[in-house]
């Protein structure tokens, strides 16, 4: 009986029968069905769009100005917690964007605190109120990969078993990106049970498969899984595309692949596009915005603005089936966003159900009362460390060496030259020592690396923030000063430590080892703060000087990367010697 109410309630007022809640009127709406921009009247009704016309009565008109409003902007795939943002924080800066809803993989929370990670995102984030409503839809998925590799020390682990019993669970919109790619080609078993499992539940599974083509893709799409936004090469993203994926486009803060897409999106694949952030830190949040940035730079790079909004709307809501999102449309829900233009795209005014949640940039909800339970609290447990700990022996006087692609995550492998011994002399050289030290169980686990062209002189810097497992990662050129970088960030509870000529600088992340529970201007002023100062001991342009650092220790990323457990070659998806 109440539907047939609501139903009734909805048809009365699209003809015109009843007052609607809300009418936005002097409107141009961008239709994402077929590319048009039309002028009119958007009526709202229970938080539904009623109708698009003229003459619509309601309870609260709102002038659109001659505003172009879009659907609420969906990201498909984000990692909140690299915004170093609480989720109170990154929703005010994200929805004053437009952004509307987000598909977030919480695997850095539950890589560190397991289950009651993504439980604490999932409630901070339903807190939220403005109006009756809440501001951003959070689709929450459960990790795939935690860790994301057998070869690497978390402070949770979610076995096939654990997936199976929480993958049911309502709080889980689906299975997190499934980054252990090697695993599913092999057909390991295990790796295997858990997408069994989603597709059993009847949920999406998201992808992460850079460089996976031909066969192996093929066998990688036998597991169910949906999208990838790691690709590497025009050639690889319409490969996908043909092979039914949905391609997401990666316009994130360490990483994106916007530049392949001006060749690649056409008229007969645009709606395999989806847009996603993936990882979007504070201080981007706050000078260039969230999706709104990445359209920006989408039909910047020659993606038409037709094709491109789709993809942060329509696309989005097809592939996850999000129903009644994505449009302005009789039936679906009134989440809307007006912006001046389809070439800036500044945001103006964000409506989330027809309320007004944020306008000209600033949102209308206090962000001030944070959730912040025992489980994120006090995480970082690490064994003392001394400078002999930091030494490198290499007889032979060649070693591997990590040198990072610049604006991105991928790692080669260089044979390099050094002056070794019972420890590597980096005087004279474009080489840093890198150390990557387990930091949840104080188990004393060390790995030892060398990294190539990075820049860094002077001492060292480290953090907390260590792409999946979470584990510190420290940099430098001095063994004492690489001892006293892991130990501020012992003492501090996790977040970022420089040390140098000038001093001693710390930042500290107290949510997880993670994020700041202080507001976003602060957390964007202060990281930004610290990594000039780790500029100005010359870190190379092309390089974030932390958060480049975060993706070193991420095995899942090829090609030569560095865990607690020693040097890892992802080609192989192997151990292997620093010293050749």
């Amino acid at each position: 009986m109440e539907k047939t109410r609501q139903l009734k309630t909805l048809i009365d007022c699209a003809m015109k029968r009843a007052k609607c809640d809300l009418v936005v009127r002097n409107a141009r709406i961008f239709n994402v069905f077929t590319g048009e921009i039309e002028q009119g009247e958007i009526a709202v009704k229970e938080g539904v769009i009623v109708g698009i016309g003229t003459g619509y009565a309601g309870e609260r008109e709102y002038d659109g100005a001659g505003m172009i409003f879009l659907p609420g902007l969906l990201d498909a795939h984000i990692h909140v917690e690299s915004s170093m943002l609480t989720p109170e924080e990154f929703a005010r800066l994200a929805v004053a964007h437009g952004t509307s809803g987000i598909i977030a993989d919480p695997h850095e929370l539950v890589n560190v605190c397991g289950v009651e990670g993504a439980e604490y995102l999932k409630k901070a984030f339903d807190r939220l109120q403005c109006g009756g409503v809440c501001p951003l839809d959070v689709f929450m998925q459960l990790p795939s990969c935690v860790p994301a590799t057998p070869f690497e020390t978390s402070g949770a682990s979610l076995d096939a078993r654990a997936t199976r019993e929480e993958i049911v669970r309502e709080e889980f919109f689906g299975l997190g990106e499934m980054m252990n790619y090697p695993a599913v080609i092999a057909g390991e078993e295990e790796t295997i049970a858990k997408l069994a499992a989603a597709e059993e539940a009847g949920k999406i599974a998201d992808g992460h498969a850079p460089a996976v083509t031909g066969d192996a893709l093929n066998a990688y799409l036998l597991g169910g899984i949906a999208t990838d936004h790691e690709s590497l090469t025009a050639e690889e993203m319409r490969e996908k595309v043909a092979r039914g994926m949905y391609v997401q486009i990666r316009c994130g803060s360490s990483a994106n692949n916007l530049a392949l897409c001006g060749e690649v999106v056409t008229a007969e694949n645009a709606r395999r596009f989806l847009l996603c952030s993936d990882d979007k830190h504070a201080h981007d949040l706050l000078q260039r915005g969230h999706l709104d940035d990445a359209l920006r730079r989408l039909v910047r790079s020659g993606v038409p603005a037709r094709f491109a909004i789709p993809a942060a709307t329509l696309n989005v809501a097809e592939c996850y089936g999000l129903k009644r999102r994505g449009a302005i449309a009789p039936g679906y829900i009134a989440d809307m966003v007006g912006v001046n233009d389809l070439s800036d795209f500044s945001v103006r005014a964000v409506f989330k159900r027809g309320v007004l949640v944020a306008e000209n940039g600033k949102a209308l909800f206090s962000a001030q009362e944070k959730y912040l339970p025992a489980a994120v609290r006090n995480t970082v447990r690490v064994k003392d460390v001394s400078p002999e700990d930091f030494r490198i022996p290499v007889r032979s006087g060649r070693a591997r060496a990590m040198q990072v692609a610049a604006y991105g995550l991928v790692t080669e492998e260089v044979i390099v030259s050094v002056r070794g011994g019972e420890d590597i002399d980096l005087s004279g050289t474009d080489l840093n020592k890198l150390a990557v030290i387990e930091r949840h169980f104080a188990s004393g686990n060390m790995g030892l690396g060398l990294v190539k062209g990075y820049g860094f002189r002077g001492g060292a810097i480290g953090i907390s923030v260590a792409h999946d497992s979470h584990n510190l990662v420290v940099l430098g050129d001095d063994n004492a000063a690489m001892a006293r970088a892991a130990q501020l960030l012992k003492e501090t509870g996790g977040g970022m430590a420089l040390v140098g000529a000038e001093g001693e600088e710390t930042y500290p992340l107290d949510v997880a080892g993670l994020m700041s529970s202080l507001p976003a201007e602060e957390v964007a002023a202060r990281t930004a703060h610290i990594s000039a100062a780790a500029r100005r001991m010359g870190v190379k342009e092309g390089y974030d000087p932390f958060m480049t650092l975060a993706f070193l220790a991420l095995p899942v990323i090829p090609h030569l990367k560095l865990t607690d457990k020693g040097l890892f070659d992802g080609d192989k998806f192997a151990f292997t010697k620093v010293e050749v």
